[in-house]
């Protein structure tokens, strides 16, 4: 089986001036809503995940623990996912890991997409809580999925 990389956007985060910092921003409750859903989802088609690395923002991290939950895997703190990470950088992750392996990635836009452009060539958008998943083929892929919310709340 060739590798998967999946992405997951964090789910719905109090506004920007809630907090004294960016990266403090917690999940509302719809966002915790938002990535409960999106790992009962993941379960319920039978993707497993090797590992999860998630951005040490509050946001995605609570994103990354919640729908983990539903996973049976530990999400692991990856600083690059805070801001800043492309292609090469999901590429660096990917080369870590084992032929079969299936990473889930939890972080931010424009971030994401940008990694789902890099290794695809194509231009997607991400909703809060929603979730691509790219099949590798070197150091480029093919987009398989692409969920909404929506998408995801249904499926689990």
């Amino acid at each position: 089986m060739p590798r998967q990389l999946w992405v997951l956007r964090h789910g719905e985060a109090e506004p920007h001036d809630a907090q004294a910092s960016d990266a403090a921003r917690r999940l509302t409750p719809r966002g915790e809503d938002q990535a409960r859903a999106a790992g009962r989802s993941f379960a319920a088609l039978g993707l497993t995940f090797q590992r999860v690395f998630a951005s040490p923002k509050v946001r995605a991290w609570e994103t990354a623990r919640l729908a983990c939950e539903a996973l049976g895997v530990e999400p692991e703190e990856h600083g690059a996912l805070a801001g800043g990470f492309g292609g090469g950088d999901a590429l660096g992750l990917v080369r870590e890991t084992a032929q079969d392996d299936r990473l889930l990635l939890v972080g931010h836009n424009p971030d994401l997409p940008q990694v789902v452009a890099d290794l695809t060539g194509g231009r997607i958008e991400l909703k809060k809580g929603g979730a691509a998943g790219v099949r590798l083929h070197g150091p480029s892929g093919e987009l398989i999925a692409l969920l909404r919310p929506r998408e995801l709340d249904r499926i689990g």
